[in-house]
């Protein structure tokens, strides 16, 4: 396994800037955000530390060299918005950034790209099939072209009443999962797993592992901590940002040691990487490069450096 983090937390470093962080601080690799550039609609969006709009051979060129220099790796590259959303023609426009996150990774040599499926949050499952099998049957076609794996990542993005009952991804659940794997059964349509997400829901993170095992593409390190005295007050039908709070790694409910025994038994070999939301560390740029070096000290005892 390689350790590295999500490039989201650090939008003002260049990706220069970035990898020399990985690499002074310990990182293997890192996951690199390829937001079209213009404003954030929410916290960790908007960073683009690769622009894949146009992304030319000649950039592509520099950056495996950067890489090579470094010996940092690229896990994967991350563009997370919702391809799903009520109007299609906003849809569109995600989509088309989509693939051209897809083309880069291809030019990169990466293999691999992360991102969601999307939903209309205020209609049910069933009422979102008919639009996930028009639009991901032809992105993981083309995925297959390109040769680039897609990681979906599990998290409900479900934060507010105005995202209530559904969220804006469809990709939340083991069902789910086994019925999406079932309607487009592609070796590059897999999982970016992130435990922190299950633990809310009430969820066991580790089954999943066991059974998707070979869908495993991707892994973000991410803890939560369940604030009882807020659910107390608020109950479960409340957004869950009224009830739990993202934590570094070590520092919420996820047990790592049975994670990572977990994920080894699954024959993973990929990129964990680390995801920072804790607020408790975002005030300062330096207090977001403390807490990827504290993750960084924490998950090394589960992840060894490669000689």
């Amino acid at each position: 396994m390689q350790l590295g983090f999500v490039s989201a937390i650090l939008p003002e470093l260049s990706l220069a800037q970035v990898m020399d962080f990985a690499a002074e601080e310990n990182y293997d690799c890192v996951e690199i955000m390829c937001w079209p550039k213009g404003r954030a609609e929410r916290r960790y969006a908007g960073v683009t530390h690769i622009d894949a709009e146009g992304f030319s051979d000649s950039e592509a060129r520099d950056i495996r060299l950067l890489m090579n220099s470094l010996r940092v790796s690229i896990s994967a590259l991350g563009y997370y918005p919702n391809p799903l959303v009520a109007d299609p023609q906003e849809g569109e426009v995600y989509i088309s950034h989509i693939k051209n996150v897809i083309r880069a990774a291809a030019m990169l040599g990466i293999g691999r790209m992360n991102t969601f499926i999307g939903r209309d949050h205020s209609r049910s499952v069933e009422a979102n099939w008919p639009r996930f099998l028009q639009v991901w049957k032809d992105l993981i076609a083309f995925a297959e072209e390109h040769q680039v794996r897609i990681g979906i990542e599990n998290c409900p993005m479900l934060f507010t009443y105005d995202e209530w009952p559904g969220g804006k991804n469809l990709a939340t659940t083991p069902a789910i999962w086994r019925r999406m794997f079932e309607a487009i059964p592609s070796d590059y349509f897999g999982l970016n797993f992130d435990p922190s997400h299950f633990i809310w829901q009430h969820i066991d993170y580790l089954a999943p592992m066991r059974e998707f095992a070979h869908k495993l593409f991707h892994i973000h390190a991410k803890d939560v901590r369940i604030d009882t005295h807020r659910l107390n007050e608020v109950g479960i039908m409340a957004p869950p940002n009224e009830w739990h709070s993202p934590k570094l790694p070590g520092l919420g409910a996820v047990d790592w040691g049975q994670f990572f025994s977990t994920l080894t038994s699954a024959g993973y070999e990929g990129p964990v990487c680390v995801e920072v939301e804790d607020r408790a560390y975002e005030g300062s740029l330096e207090k977001r490069k403390a807490a990827l070096r504290q993750s960084c000290t924490f998950l090394r005892q589960f992840v060894p450096r490669p000689f």
